[in-house]
């Protein structure tokens, strides 16, 4: 029997999004070494802030910092499972992103999202554009990346129609 995906979508549709509200995300991750090693590997980012002890050592911060794409992807991925899964046609874009603090191997991010702003979609009558702003804060409560994304929501409406 093939599988009904929208039986199995846990995001939120169009209508259920509103602005202001915000999702508090229960997955939380400590960053690891092999987290950064592999990320930076995997992306090709061999900066030495990110995977050399000794140079870090000597730059401002004194230690490695986790490579700042990985935190941005985290805080993104995180929020889906809550927010976007199985809801969104497409992921219309990041912006004003921002990394106001550092991360470090063994710190604990912590991912919050809010409903920032929604309009009908002028082109798709089936859909909706949201703007989410996500956060992440570290084990002290310090903000480590904010982001804004747009998605194009699955009106919910239009499901039922069907």
């Amino acid at each position: 029997m093939p599988v009904n995906y929208q039986d199995l979508a846990t995001g939120k549709y169009y209508e259920e999004l509103i602005p202001g509200t915000v999702y508090r995300h229960a997955i939380t991750r400590t960053v690891t070494e092999t987290d950064n090693l592999l990320f930076s590997a995997l992306t090709h980012n061999m900066a030495w802030l990110h995977l050399d002890a000794e140079y870090s050592k000597t730059q401002m911060f004194g230690q490695r910092l986790v490579n700042s794409n990985f935190t941005l992807s985290l805080v993104a991925g995180v929020q889906v499972m809550d927010l976007t899964l199985g809801t969104t046609l497409a992921n219309m874009g990041y912006s004003d992103v921002k990394f106001p603090n550092p991360v470090f191997i063994g710190d604990t991010v912590y991912t919050e999202t809010e409903v920032v702003s929604k309009r009908e979609s002028k082109s798709r009558p089936n859909a909706g554009l949201v703007e989410f702003e996500t956060r992440g804060r570290n084990q002290k409560g310090e903000i480590v990346v904010t982001l804004r994304r747009t998605g194009l929501m699955i009106k919910k409406s239009s499901i039922e129609t069907k």
